[in-house]
C-alpha cells in the first residue's frame, strides 16, 4: 500500500514538473496588430480626353491623379482605412456621352464624380444625378444655375461647382471691352448651355456699359468643321458697323472653346475681322491650340480672355513643383479646382464614414471651409473655397490674358469689389501655364 502511494506521488510530481519546465507553452506571443480593412472611396472623373477641350481634360486627369496619391498618403499617415480610387472616363464634352458615362459609373457603384467639364454636360446629367442621389463637383462648368436646370438652391443639393458662374464673368468681359475703348460688338457662341448663358448674360452686361451688340451668331455643339457661313455673317455685320464706328471701336466676342483657333484659321487674310479686337472668355484663355495653330493672327487681334483664377500660396507652390516634374508645365486653374474637389469629397466621405448623399452634401460645405483654413493640415491649391447658396464658388477677381508676340501674357485683373480693371504695367509672358474651359 505504502509503495503504491509512493509511486503515485512520484508520478504526480513528475507531471507537475514537466508542466513547469516543458516547452514554453505558457509564454505569451506578442499580439499581432491587425490592420484595419481598407475602405475604398470610389470617385469618377468625367473629362474630355479626345474632344475640343482635350488640353484641359488631360490637365484635370493629371491633377486628380496627384491628388489621389497625396490623399491616400494622408489617410495612411492618420491611421484611417480610407483610400481613393479614381474611375476616369472620356466624355469628349458631349452631353449624350456624359450621361452614358454617368450611368455606367453609377452601375459600378461610383456615386461621387469630379466633372463633367462643360455646362451642357452638367445640364444633361442633372436630372439623373439628382434622382439617383449622386454627388458631382464640376471644376469648370460656369453657366448660371438656370441654364443647367436649377431654378432654386435646393435643386442643386447634389451638384457643386468649384468655379464661379458666368454671371460674374460677363461683368468682367463687359468692363474689359469698355476699357479697351470698344463701343460695338458682334458675338459668336457655341450652342450649348454654357455658350447660351454667356450670350444672354453678356448682352445684358454690354448694354449696361453702353456697348451695342449688333448681332449674336450661334454655331452647333459639337462645333462644325467648317465655320465659313458663321464667319460670313460676322464679316457682314462688322462691315455695317464700320459705317458708324472706327475699327478700334469694334470687337468680336467669342464665347467659344478651343475651336476659336479653327475660326481664326478659317478667316481670310484680307478679312475685316482681322482689323478689329477679339475678346474671348474662360474657354479660350491660355489655350495652347491658339498659340500653336494661329499665333500670328491671335497676336494681331489680341484675343483678350478672362478666367477666374486664384491660387493657394505655399500649397500651390508645392503642387506646382510636383505637377511640373510630371509634365514640364504648370497646372491650369480648372485642374487645380478638380484637385481640391477630390480632397473635399474624400474628407467629407471620411467624416460621414460611408456613402450617404444627404450627409455628404452637407459635409462638403463644412469641409470646404475647414480645408480652406488648413484645419486638416493641408490647404487648397486653388485658393480659398467659398460657396454661394447654389453650391457654386464665389471668386473675387478674374485674370485677363491676351496673345502678345505669339504667346499668352497676363495683361490685367478685373476686381469684382469695385468693378475695375487693374492693368499689368509690364505684361508677363506665360507660355506654359494654361487655364480655361467652360
Amino acid at each position: 500500500m505504502y509503495g503504491k502511494k509512493f509511486l503515485l506521488g512520484i508520478l504526480i510530481f513528475a507531471i507537475l514538473l514537466a508542466g513547469c519546465v516543458g516547452p514554453k507553452a505558457e509564454e505569451k506571443k506578442p499580439a499581432v496588430e491587425e490592420k484595419p480593412k481598407i475602405v475604398e472611396i470610389p470617385i469618377g472623373v468625367l473629362v474630355d480626353l479626345s474632344g475640343p477641350l482635350t488640353t484641359y481634360g488631360e490637365d484635370i486627369k493629371v491633377c486628380t491623379e496627384i491628388a489621389m496619391e497625396n490623399i491616400n498618403k494622408y489617410f495612411e499617415s492618420k491611421g484611417q482605412p480610407y483610400r481613393v480610387k479614381l474611375y476616369v472616363e472620356d466624355t469628349k464634352v458631349d452631353p449624350k456621352i456624359s450621361l452614358e458615362k454617368t450611368m455606367a459609373l453609377h452601375g459600378k457603384g461610383v456615386k461621387m464624380i469630379i466633372g463633367p467639364m462643360g455646362s451642357g454636360e452638367v445640364k444633361n446629367i442633372f436630372e439623373y444625378v439628382t434622382s439617383n442621389k449622386m454627388i458631382i463637383v464640376s471644376p469648370s462648368s460656369t453657366a448660371p444655375p438656370k441654364f443647367i436646370g436649377a431654378t432654386k438652391p435646393e435643386d442643386k443639393k447634389y451638384v457643386f461647382r468649384f468655379v464661379a458662374t458666368d454671371a460674374f464673368q460677363t461683368k468682367a468681359i463687359a468692363k474689359l471691352a469698355q476699357a479697351l475703348g470698344i463701343k460695338a460688338v458682334v458675338i459668336t457662341y457655341v450652342g450649348n448651355a454654357w455658350g447660351q448663358g454667356l450670350d444672354e448674360y453678356g448682352k445684358a452686361e454690354f448694354e449696361k456699359v453702353g456697348i451695342t451688340v449688333a448681332t449674336d451668331v450661334e454655331y452647333p455643339d459639337p462645333p462644325p468643321a467648317d465655320f465659313t457661313p458663321y464667319i460670313a455673317t460676322l464679316e457682314n455685320t462688322v462691315n455695317d458697323l464700320l459705317k458708324t464706328y472706327k475699327a478700334e471701336e469694334i470687337g468680336v466676342v467669342a464665347f467659344s472653346y478651343e475651336e476659336v483657333a479653327t475660326i481664326l484659321a478659317q478667316v481670310k487674310d484680307d478679312s475685316v475681322l482681322l482689323t478689329v479686337k477679339w475678346i474671348g472668355c474662360d474657354g479660350t484663355a491660355k489655350s495652347s491650340k491658339v498659340v500653336e495653330d494661329v499665333p500670328e493672327r491671335a497676336s494681331k487681334v489680341g484675343l483678350y480672355s478672362t478666367v477666374a483664377e486664384t491660387r493657394g500660396g505655399k500649397a500651390f507652390e508645392e503642387f506646382n513643383k510636383t505637377y511640373y516634374a510630371k509634365t514640364g508645365k504648370s497646372p491650369k486653374s480648372y485642374g487645380m479646382n478638380a484637385h481640391d474637389a477630390e480632397w473635399v469629397l474624400a474628407l467629407a466621405y471620411a467624416q460621414v464614414g460611408s456613402y450617404d448623399a444627404d450627409k455628404i452634401s452637407e459635409a462638403i460645405k463644412e469641409v470646404a471651409v475647414k480645408y480652406s483654413k488648413g484645419e486638416y493640415g493641408v490647404e487648397p491649391v486653388s485658393g480659398a473655397i467659398k460657396l454661394d447658396e447654389y453650391n457654386d464658388r464665389v471668386v473675387p477677381e478674374y485674370k485677363i490674358y491676351a496673345v502678345k508676340d505669339n504667346n499668352w501674357a497676363e495683361v490685367g485683373t478685373w476686381k469684382y469689389a469695385d468693378n475695375e480693371i487693374v492693368w499689368v504695367e509690364k505684361e508677363q509672358s506665360t507660355p506654359n501655364v494654361q487655364l480655361g474651359c467652360g
